[in-house]
């Protein structure tokens, strides 16, 4: 019984997780869709953005189990404090309002630019995930599936809604990658 709560209670934590570094396609798809953007681009954008966000935490788990062999039980820690400051940095982004303005969507470089941009968060996390020897197929998958799901309704939104929603998904992300944080130092 208490194996099968265990698992819930990852899956439940990776899928929260998934959806905070979602937030960072959603508000950056935002802005994008406001200045227009056509369903073919949109379908090639959140593609790369699911690829980036599957190859920066499988990245990052790595690095991590690797640095959890290092450092023994300064891990939880560590992670913890990598959690305090990737969600402080995004909500400080949120709110000095730092945007993506340059960056041409409609270009191949312009697409890699942005779909790394919004999936480097991945990778931090990635690092604190593969501290605690999580399953790292499962939770790749599901940051992939959810950050390009989330840049689709981001982009698809951004078409018809207004430029303020951006940066309240952006703080939202990292308020509850923060919020994860503190559970990990506590």
């Amino acid at each position: 019984m208490f194996d099968i709560t265990a698992e819930i209670g990852q899956m439940l934590t990776i899928l929260i997780m998934a959806v905070a570094l979602g937030m960072d396609a959603f508000s950056l798809g935002i802005g994008i869709g406001l200045k227009g953007i056509r369903l073919l681009d949109i379908l090639k954008l959140s593609a790369l953005i699911s690829i980036f966000h599957v190859l920066m935490p499988l990245g990052g788990m790595y690095t991590g189990q690797y640095v959890s062999t290092l450092l023994g039980g300064i891990a939880t820690t560590a992670a913890g404090a990598l959690l305090l400051l990737l969600g402080g940095h995004m909500v400080y982004s949120a709110i000095r309002g730092e945007a993506v303005e340059s960056i041409n969507h409609r270009t191949i470089w312009g697409m890699l630019v942005f779909s790394f941009s919004v999936s480097i968060d991945s990778f931090s996390v990635g690092v604190s995930l593969g501290m605690f020897s999580s399953s790292v197929l499962m939770t790749v998958l599901v940051f992939g599936m959810l950050g390009g799901l989330m840049s689709v309704l981001g982009l698809m939104i951004g078409r018809s809604a207004s430029r303020s929603l951006g940066g309240y998904g952006e703080a939202l992300g990292g308020v509850i990658l923060f919020a994860f944080g503190l559970l990990f130092l506590i």
